[in-house]
């Protein structure tokens, strides 16, 4: 639907649904870019400081959609989504509605699905940054679901952040947002332990930040990079350089040196079961990257049907 575009508005109406931390942000930018915003929240007051600033307040979720040319769901959750969006029911038909909340992919195929047979032209979608870089440059958002829905919307989409279209599979976004999620989080464990360390050791902690940011970026992101995903895609981990033994030899010595310093070492105890595990399937002679090989979904063996997911 593009109902204000076509009665001579710029810019297309947008709803947003749910005004928590993100979905303020995000009617905030959209009503200094000039889109007609339509918002809904349960409690009503909190959509206060967005009238005041241009927003119109809708009195009911159907209101809201149907107000919109694009309607974007900022809940909790998919159920919430879903208790928000069930009572619209034929409301939804020819709709577009782009769904940032978070959850899991199987949640994101029934919630695709469930739009489906309402009419609906679903969009599913996750944000990539914190609130206060929604809309500044870099800020990435991601989206799958139906390629000619994201075109069509493109320039809405492009209004609060850089839209990344993944395929046409509608779990996609959340499962890259899971995967990029996981190494945020791998990665602040990982410093944050090591920065105990340092700091049992009662040495400065910002003297470590420092030097670990100035040594870990480059040698993680470093343009030898561009060739990981490749081994890991052959299969192919040779271990002229260093091998797996070798570092299991290191993992002992960060669980041992936890101990020593009375750091809680359950970290670095996960890294090496999980590195001797690829150690014991033979793996021993081959570099760091085998231990992909444990991780590896091997969907028959485990008594689910392969994934289908299109890009």
């Amino acid at each position: 639907m593009t109902d204000h575009l076509e009665s001579g508005h710029d810019k297309a109406a947008v709803a947003i649904l749910g005004l928590g931390p993100m979905g303020r942000v995000l009617a905030e930018v959209y009503v200094d870019r000039g889109h007609p915003t339509t918002v809904w929240n349960r409690t009503a007051a909190k959509a206060g400081p967005l009238v005041a600033r241009g927003a119109r307040l809708a009195a009911s979720v159907d209101e809201a959609v149907a107000a919109a040319d694009v309607t974007i769901v900022c809940l909790n959750d998919y159920a919430s989504t879903a208790r928000v969006l069930r009572p619209v029911g034929e409301g939804l038909r020819g709709r577009t509605v782009v769904n940032l909340t978070s959850g899991t992919p199987s949640e994101a195929r029934e919630t695709a699905a469930w739009m489906g047979e309402r009419g609906a032209r679903y969009l599913d979608g996750a944000i990539m940054v914190p609130p206060p870089l929604v809309g500044e440059p870099g800020s990435v958002f991601l989206y799958s679901g139906p390629r000619e829905v994201f075109d069509e919307h493109r320039a809405t989409l492009t209004g609060v952040g850089d839209p990344r279209y993944l395929g046409t599979s509608a779990e996609l976004a959340v499962l890259y947002n899971t995967g990029l999620l996981e190494m945020m989080y791998a990665t602040m464990n990982g410093w944050l332990h090591a920065t105990a360390l340092i700091d049992a050791a009662d040495l400065p902690v910002g003297d470590f930040a420092e030097l670990a940011f100035g040594w870990f970026v480059p040698m993680m992101f470093g343009p030898s990079t561009a060739g990981l995903a490749a081994a890991l895609a052959e299969g192919s981990y040779p271990g002229d350089l260093g091998t797996l033994e070798m570092n299991v030899n290191a993992l002992e010595h960060i669980t041992r040196t936890s101990v020593e310093q009375g750091v809680p070492a359950e970290q670095p105890r996960l890294m090496l079961e999980i590195a001797e595990r690829a150690v014991a399937q033979g793996r021993g002679g081959e570099n760091y990257l085998a231990v992909y090989e444990v991780f590896k979904k091997r969907a028959a063996d485990a008594g689910h049907p392969a994934s289908s997911m299109s890009r």
